[in-house]
């Protein structure tokens, strides 16, 4: 047996949501590499299209709100005119709101508003790109393969101690009880499509990434640092070989699975 050949992804289609942000586009680079035709989807056009005009001639940029559902009909149908069909998603899109700041308010003063705009995206609309793939996939009856990205915050509560003095995108940051919530429930719709379509063998999975560095100022890298096993916050990259083992016959027999790439963030 031909272990390696497993993660293999020649002649694949595959879709990225959130394909233009900071993992996502190592996610589509490691798919194209794997052999994949990627799909970039983004919120917006340019910004898919620009990633995808650096990956080559296998990858297309395509815009879409993943919360509205004629937006992310219309996507999946042209994903579909243009490739043909599709083989692996990745529900990958997420937002920190049109207002950053809004976005790391304080529990008690939480707007509804803002708590109602995350879920749209986190949750609404992996529900929405889900099932609008997996009708499309049930159609070719050839299975398929859905990796839904969580993150340690939908598995174990935050530490607020390591954003004490914490910096990024202009101001203190914490983890909201928003995210935490609409992260949780990625995990429990992975849990549930992955029953309810092991029948089309249509293979659902859940991604979760530990703290990646991404312009975080020192005090939060090391403060973060300081509470993993391994001893730093990952880099981008570290997200793509795991994605490639769910997305690939490499786990052909993994249904349901919630796989942290965190460093042993959630060992304590």
């Amino acid at each position: 047996m031909d272990a390696l050949s497993k993660f293999n992804l020649a002649g694949k289609v595959a879709i990225v949501t959130g394909g233009a942000g900071i993992l996502g586009r190592q996610f589509c680079a490691g798919l194209t590499e794997a052999g994949a035709h990627v799909a970039v989807v983004d919120l917006q056009q340019a910004d898919a299209e620009a990633t995808a005009a650096a990956l080559g001639e296998k990858a297309s940029g395509f815009e879409c709100d993943v919360a509205d559902a004629q937006a992310v009909a219309a996507c999946v149908d042209a994903i579909v005119a243009r490739f043909g069909r599709i083989d692996i998603l990745h529900n990958n899109a997420a937002t920190k709101t049109a207002d950053v700041r809004a976005f790391f308010t304080p529990f008690e003063e939480y707007r509804l508003e803002t708590w109602k705009e995350v879920m749209s995206v986190n949750i609404d609309g992996m529900f929405l790109m889900a099932q609008a793939v997996g009708r499309q996939m049930i159609r070719q009856s050839e299975g398929g393969s859905i990796i839904q990205t969580a993150s340690i915050y939908g598995l174990v509560g935050p530490d607020s101690r390591i954003y004490e003095g914490s910096d990024y995108l202009g101001g203190p940051i914490n983890t909201p009880a928003v995210y935490a919530a609409s992260k949780s429930a990625v995990v429990g719709l992975t849990r549930w499509l992955a029953t309810h379509w092991a029948k089309s063998g249509i293979r659902v999975n859940c991604l979760v990434p530990g703290g990646v560095s991404s312009g975080q100022n020192s005090v939060f890298s090391d403060l973060y640092s300081s509470r993993v096993p391994l001893g730093r916050m990952a880099k981008s990259d570290e997200m793509v070989p795991a994605l490639l083992y769910l997305a690939s016959d490499a786990s052909s027999y993994v249904t349901g699975q919630v796989l942290a790439v965190d460093g042993g963030w959630t060992c304590w």
